[in-house]
């Protein structure tokens, strides 16, 4: 590949894209150009959907799209288009639908062939250079593609027309159930439930993916009085299910026991070898799960794996000086990796161990002369086989001795990862991820005990509201790009925000008010609803589309103007539950009937075919707890120490519809509408104090932590 050649991917603002600059394919990026030229040169387009972390978009770059004899082809035939799928969800989440219905199958990366005007007819997922293991090699689909377009034109367009039929089809729910209730919950904690493996933990069988989502909701029904028929049963079994999985996810490979955080997800059953890279939206739910799980079992473990992670984040996904959470590390740092660089040999720990730490190290850790790996079986996955008290006993040495050792391993074993090469960390700054991460943040930062996480969750809530949110423009997709091209000017790089963008930010901004007590912030997620409700809600059908309506005269490109209402967590939870969630939380806090009745409506759309869509419906299962459930809203008002166990106690059992609110004095005057109605007592207080309210009114305030149990086990 020559490094003189440039395609026009040189000016791209994403770093993924301008990874591919030097290809000999013509790439084009997503947009007017591409499709112009298309139309007019009658050709068909071949879409290239990938990220920056993805090991098998790699892979076909370096294998096809980097041969010259490849590109002849393309260059000749079509009109090439690569996406970034983190910068360009929308165009993503339309292809993968068009794709599936094709082949049955989606993910990355995703080759799919267009008419001029974005139709797909064919379509795929990764395709080798020549035909291998069943699989049809690129060169021969793109001359059997060509020829398709050139000279059986109409049964091209025939197909093509079908497909995106069957997309707006799918798109189209007809799901609409009224009144859905608690009954429903109960059937989507059954559903996970009935897919929970007993003994590797998870759900299903290979691939594992977290399922963070259902994890929640299992949590969430585990700390319920009642969540319908069978309740004890039920409260155990979810229960069980939630803290067997995250007690098996944390041992497992799928959790780096060096540096903290989660990979993607694992090829097998039993979390051991997994897909390496690890996203930002990933591990904020995750931590969600360990602190959920903590708040209510107050296991030491969930905790430890909760602050490792946050240690992580902190360490390689977070601007220290700006604020803000950047999106991924790749799994890899070249082709020839493969995971190599959180993997190890026997020789290769040897190398930096001590022979006490190997022993202790390698049995805990099962690094073994056979290891995990099929490119290269001497390389171990390290994840937790046996136990500490085990691996003291068989080296006949005393258990602190061992934990010691084994702490010094760690720390050796880092180091010298430290020095390898390292998988590249996309810096892009996504809203939508960040929203997700800052929640996240304050959640744990709350429960754990560390301000100074609350305070960075907070800083960057400040930079997504100043960069990337104005009432006039809405909310954006990106905030800062990693490594933007110097020459690409700025109103070239920006991506108007989907749905996903504006629920998660105003999410984030109530949670800092609740944090905070500082009214900006609670402003900040009432404004931003508004302009969700006014840029992305059906008023004709109810729910929420992903995306803004077209202007007037404007046509979108391609699959684009298919209109979407995302109901599936895939990969991230979907956007209307989600937004229902933020509108009965703000209703709960200024009494605005309207926000009730939408976020009613919206869970209506779909309450009808839901349950079809099992673990991924989980959002769903949680805002439909929000609704079913009285808002509980606990607030602490002081700023001395009995207000900080108030608060301690406060956030001890997670419960979805519960929220916990910290207030200075001097912040009484100013709060939202129906909370400030719901404290009438607030005025005649004298030292700090807490107040549980829900629908009915509030109870009688509580100046200590046993008076504040007792309130929250009557109220909850």
């Amino acid at each position: 590949m020559s490094s003189e050649h440039r395609n026009s991917l040189a000016k791209a603002a994403s770093a993924y894209l301008r990874s591919a600059m030097h290809q000999p394919v013509d790439w084009m990026e997503w947009g007017d150009e591409a499709f112009a030229l298309a139309q007019k040169e009658d050709k068909p387009i071949l879409l290239d959907i990938g990220a920056v972390w993805c090991h098998w978009c790699h892979v076909m770059d370096r294998e096809s799209y980097e041969s010259a004899e490849t590109a002849k082809i393309i260059n000749d035939h079509f009109v090439a288009v690569k996406v970034d799928r983190d910068e360009r969800p929308d165009v993503d989440t339309r292809y993968q639908a068009a794709v599936s219905s094709i082949s049955g199958q989606g993910g990355w990366p995703l080759t799919a062939f267009l008419t001029p005007d974005g139709k797909p007819y064919f379509g795929g997922t990764y395709f080798p250079p020549e035909d291998r293991h069943g699989r049809p090699g690129l060169k021969r689909v793109l001359l059997t593609m060509a020829e398709a377009f050139q000279k059986r034109r109409d049964e091209v367009n025939e197909s093509a027309s079908s497909v995106l039929g069957a997309i707006e089809h799918n798109e189209s729910f007809v799901g609409r159930s009224g009144n859905p209730g608690p009954e429903l919950v109960a059937k989507l904690v059954d559903g996970a439930l009935k897919q929970f493996d007993a003994r590797s933990g998870g759900f299903g069988s290979q691939p594992k993916f977290p399922h963070s989502g259902a994890i929640d909701l299992l949590l969430d029904a585990a700390s319920r009085v009642s969540i319908g028929a069978g309740t004890a049963v039920v409260n155990d079994s979810a229960k069980r299910a939630a803290l067997v999985t995250l007690d098996k996810m944390q041992k497992g490979g799928i959790y780096d026991h060096l540096a903290g955080g989660f990979h993607r997800y694992s090829v097998d059953d039993r979390w051991v070898v997994p897909h390496f890279e690890k996203m930002s939206y990933d591990n904020s739910e995750l931590l969600k799960n360990y602190v959920h799980a903590y708040q209510t079992f107050v296991e030491p473990e969930n905790a430890r794996v909760a602050r490792e992670m946050i240690q992580w984040m902190d360490e390689w996904l977070s601007d220290r000086e700006q604020g803000g959470f950047y999106a991924s590390q790749d799994a890899d740092f070249s082709l020839d990796d493969d995971g190599d660089y959180f993997t190890w040999t026997r020789d290769e720990a040897a190398a930096v161990l001590s022979p006490e730490e190997l022993a202790v190290a390698g049995a805990y850790y099962d690094i073994g002369e056979i290891g995990d790996m099929h490119h290269n079986p001497a390389k171990n996955v390290l994840h937790v086989r046996t136990t500490i008290q085990s691996v003291a006993r068989s080296n006949q040495i005393e258990l602190e001795a061992a934990k010691q050792l084994l702490v010094e391993a760690k720390s050796k074993l880092y180091a010298a990862r430290l020095a390898r090469p390292t998988p590249y960390v996309d810096k892009t700054v996504y809203v939508g991820w960040n929203g997700m991460c800052i929640s996240a943040y304050i959640e744990a930062g709350r429960v754990l005990g560390l301000p100074e996480v609350v305070e960075f969750a907070v800083k960057s809530v400040d930079r997504i509201l100043r960069e990337a949110w104005s009432p006039e423009l809405g909310v954006t997709h990106v905030v800062a790009y990693g490594e933007p091209a110097p020459d690409v000017p700025m109103e070239r790089r920006r991506v108007s925000g989907v749905l996903e963008d504006s629920v998660f930010l105003g999410h984030a901004a109530l949670d800092a008010w609740e944090a905070t007590g500082e009214l900006k912030y609670y402003q900040a997620a009432e404004d931003i609803a508004e302009s969700m409700i006014a840029r992305f809600y059906d008023t004709t059908g109810c729910a929420f589309f992903d995306t803004e309506p077209a202007i007037e005269g404007e046509k979108r490109l391609g699959a684009l103007g298919t209109r979407r209402k995302p109901l599936q967590d895939s990969p991230t939870p979907a956007g209307n539950p989600v937004a229902a969630a933020l509108l009965l939380r703000l209703e709960a806090l200024n009494g605005r009937e309207d926000y009730a009745v939408k976020a009613q409506e919206t869970m209506e759309t779909f309450a009808g075919v839901v349950e079809h869509f099992g673990l991924y419906a989980a959002s769903y299962g949680l805002a439909l707890q929000r609704l079913v459930q009285r808002a509980v809203q606990i607030c602490v008002i002081g700023d001395d120490a009995d207000a900080r166990r108030m608060e301690a106690v406060a956030m001890a059992r997670y419960a979805v519809n519960k929220s916990v609110v910290r207030l200075r004095r001097d912040q009484l005057a100013t709060l939202p509408k129906a909370l400030a109605e719901s404290l009438p007592h607030v005025p005649k207080m004298t030292g700090s104090f807490a107040m549980l309210c829900n629908g009915k009114g509030c109870l009688p305030p509580v100046t200590t932590a046993d008076e504040l149990i007792e309130a929250m086990n009557q109220a909850m």
